[in-house]
């Protein structure tokens, strides 16, 4: 009895880790922002999933950016409400992290599939390495971008 008990729990564990996980881009998905083929670039995917188990990718923060601050203007009939969890490849680990969570670093000398980027980080600690190590402008959390941010690092204004 207790293996059976403990065979369910594990199940389910395993269940919840992997429903908590984003998907994988498949071959052909394709940032909805850009239009850039999503999977090439691994190492930067972001990921926004929703209620319905949808999810878009994006190849890097700042495209998942661009499209969090106006879902509509690239995919009609989706808005922030639907969204339940955005994910992000922190830079040292590549591992996906919660978006909400990361700290961002921009300006500085590591660019992206689409440029300058917001350089996703795991922690503080991680954010105040890449920024020195990486000569970085700046260091923000997810609520401090904006919208004119992501325009502005595409003119290499930090």
């Amino acid at each position: 009895m207790k293996r059976i008990f403990g065979a369910i729990l594990l199940s389910l564990w395993a269940a919840v880790a992997v429903a908590q996980m984003p998907p994988k881009p498949g071959p052909k998905d394709t940032c909805p922002v850009c239009g850039m083929l999503v999977s090439k670039y691994p190492n930067w995917v972001a990921t926004i999933v929703y209620k319905d188990g949808h999810a878009h990718h994006f190849d890097g923060a700042k495209d998942m950016f661009k499209f969090w601050f106006d879902p509509p203007k690239y995919v009609a009939g989706h808005s922030q409400k639907m969204i339940t969890a955005i994910w992000v490849t922190e830079y040292y680990g590549l591992r996906k992290i919660d978006a909400r969570k990361a700290w961002y670093v921009i300006g500085s000398d590591v660019l992206g599939p689409m440029g300058h980027e917001f350089v996703p980080l795991a922690n503080q600690a991680d954010a105040d390495d890449f920024l020195r190590e990486h000569k970085g402008k700046r260091m923000l959390r997810f609520d401090e971008v904006s919208a004119a941010m992501t325009l502005d690092l595409d003119e290499g204004r930090f």
